[in-house]
């Protein structure tokens, strides 16, 4: 899908009101023709958990490839009034933004890698308005894939490869929300989903079954069993939970005894309410004294990793898992929390001066310089993960400080394998990536998640993967840190 063909507009104003106020103010003060770099990141994993996987990326390259304001944007933004009642914007700045052609070079983590907190997931340099307007649309379109393949990626494992089906298009966040959420559960690992939008336009596998409502229209349970057969007969899973459950069960395999004279098979039931270890386990032993060991017990309501977890401990015989709210919507934790920082400035061609914001939690404190993250591995698994800068290039050992706790620190030998995670994506506003298929980057999720310990995949208290900043990194970011407090403290004499 294209995100051009899903919208008939000009996207150049999803953005924030904030971004194009900055823009106005550094083309009314000459800052236009500074160069900058920001990076796209996040502090703390969603869930509790021990990894985070990077999503969005082909839908943001959509949206950088068709990125350009059209005459309806300006002609908008020339409404916009300021507190006076005069024009919050200048003619001439709207002309400017009319004529604007994206020129940026991108940078990012491929969909599909495992990522861990502080670690730049988008790296954006380019003229400095342009890097600036492209703040929250990027944020936007990363942060939220990623939290959803992470919630899929975890689900999944819960499951210990039994089917997942995605079934939350009607607690979704909206149309977008629902197509976004689709994509990334089929990406974090899920087998299919019941939408079928999703389907046509992502070409993600389709499956459900039949509600209630479907019950309920009937008398009498067997007949509403009986005519769903007869209508498809090649697509039986019935939903046996309307009255009683396990006479429900009963019902469908009467049903199930139908279908099998006439050459048809019983696909399975599905279960949404109640004690699903209980029922299943019930449901399992009628199927098999009925002969019907193959059919499937499909079960929903409420589900995510921990029930799941939960319900594969109590020896429930479910063997697909149809999940929805808790998927769509990251219940638990419906937001990740990712940022885009400044981290270098320059006049064209001249020298990058590093940028740095403070805090008083250092968790908070941004990282300077054009950052890349380098990943070290062996034979085995990956061993551990360096943030350094371009301009201060490794070489021969790297150590790794931990910039919460410095004396923390990790010594990796030169020799060590590695591979640098940001890929070049755009260069000069020229898109250089091929994006991969989306079956690809599912499968590039369980590969990439095989080649980490199983304890930063733990629900509950997850190992911590070691991440730290490159050594000659971490002091560059102290001696800024200590000449900006330097300048603060200086009080000047009264006159």
């Amino acid at each position: 899908m294209k995100l051009p063909s899903l919208y008939s507009q000009s996207l150049a104003l999803l953005t924030d009101l904030y971004q194009l106020t900055m823009s106005y103010g550094y083309w009314k003060t000459g800052l236009d023709k500074k160069e900058a770099v920001f990076h796209l990141f996040f502090r703390r994993h969603p869930f509790h958990g021990g990894f985070t996987i990077a999503a969005g990326l082909e839908w943001a390259i959509q949206y950088l490839e068709h990125f350009k304001f059209d005459s309806s944007d300006i002609g908008y933004l020339a409404t916009l009034k300021n507190a006076s009642g005069g024009a919050l914007f200048e003619s001439a700045f709207l002309d400017y933004l009319l004529k604007m052609r994206f020129s940026c070079d991108i940078d990012a983590v491929p969909e599909g890698t495992v990522v861990f907190p502080y670690e730049p997931m988008v790296r954006v340099q380019g003229p400095l308005i342009q890097c600036q307007i492209l703040e929250s649309p990027l944020l936007n379109l990363i942060n939220f894939s990623s939290l959803i393949t992470t919630k899929a990626a975890r689900i999944c494992m819960a499951a210990k490869g039994d089917a997942v089906i995605e079934f939350g298009l009607r607690r979704a966040q909206g149309i977008d929300g629902s197509l976004t959420a689709s994509r990334a559960a089929y990406i974090g690992g899920c087998d299919s989903t019941s939408s079928i939008l999703a389907g046509k336009l992502l070409g993600i596998p389709v499956k459900g079954t039949h509600s209630h409502s479907w019950t309920m229209v009937f008398d009498e349970e067997i007949e509403a069993f009986q005519t769903y057969a007869k209508c498809l007969p090649d697509n039986c899973v019935f939903l046996v939970d309307t009255y009683d459950t396990l006479e429900g069960v009963k019902k469908a395999i009467e049903v199930g005894k139908w279908l099998r004279e006439r050459g048809k098979r019983l696909i399975g039931i599905r279960l949404d309410s109640g004690d699903l270890a209980y029922l299943s386990i019930k449901s399992r032993q009628l199927l098999d004294e009925a002969g019907f060991s193959d059919a499937i017990i499909l079960a929903s309501n409420e589900l995510d990793e921990t029930v799941i977890s939960e319900l594969k401990r109590q020896g429930a015989q479910i063997t697909v898992w149809g999940v929805g709210t808790n998927l769509v919507t990251a219940k638990d934790h419906p937001a990740l929390d990712g940022v885009y920082k400044l981290s270098a400035l320059r006049d064209p061609g001249g020298e990058w001066k590093n940028r740095i914001k403070l805090s008083e939690q250092m968790i908070k404190t941004s990282n300077p310089g054009i950052m890349q993250v380098r990943r070290f591995y062996n034979r085995d698994e990956n061993i551990a993960d360096a943030i350094y800068s371009t301009t201060l290039p490794i070489h021969g050992d790297c150590t790794l400080v931990d910039p919460l706790d410095p004396t923390r620190q990790k010594i990796l030998k030169k020799g060590v394998a590695y591979r640098d995670l940001l890929e070049p994506i755009f260069r000069g506003g020229q898109l250089i990536y091929s994006n991969p298929s989306l079956p690809d980057i599912r499968a590039k999720v369980v590969k990439e998640l095989a080649h980490f310990q199983a304890g930063i995949k733990r629900f509950l208290n997850p190992h911590q993967y070691i991440v730290g900043m490159e050594k000659g990194l971490y002091d560059l970011k102290v001696e800024l840190i200590k000449n900006i407090r330097n300048r603060a403290a200086i009080v000047m004499p009264e006159e």
